[in-house]
């Protein structure tokens, strides 16, 4: 299993990826970490989990969003589940992380 450092509001985390997604799973973060600031100048100060929560569920609902707008081919949508499930598993992951201080 490769691993890929990325930075979430300052923070650097080493999330486990498959191989070869490294550099994906970069993007992926520097996108989080854009919506999370966007969430926080909005919101102001509500804690990192909270933050992470809200970007999860701005991420789905953007999702949610698409699916409605059009038809997609069932591949793309599969694997438009499947990057949300495994962003919503490492979002879980890093604010579990974040409550206890690790």
């Amino acid at each position: 299993m490769a691993k890929a450092d990325i930075t979430i509001q300052g923070r650097a985390y080493s999330v486990a990826c498959a191989p070869g997604q490294e550099a994906r799973l970069g993007v992926l973060a520097v996108d989080l970490d854009r919506r999370i600031s966007g969430i926080a100048s909005a919101v102001g100060d509500i804690g990192e989990a909270r933050l992470l929560l809200v970007a999860a569920l701005a991420l789905l609902d953007e999702l949610e969003a698409a699916k409605r707008a059009g038809p997609a081919t069932p591949d793309i949508e599969v694997k438009a589940v499947e990057a949300l499930t495994n962003a919503a598993t490492r979002i879980a992951a890093i604010a579990d992380r974040v409550e206890t201080g690790q």
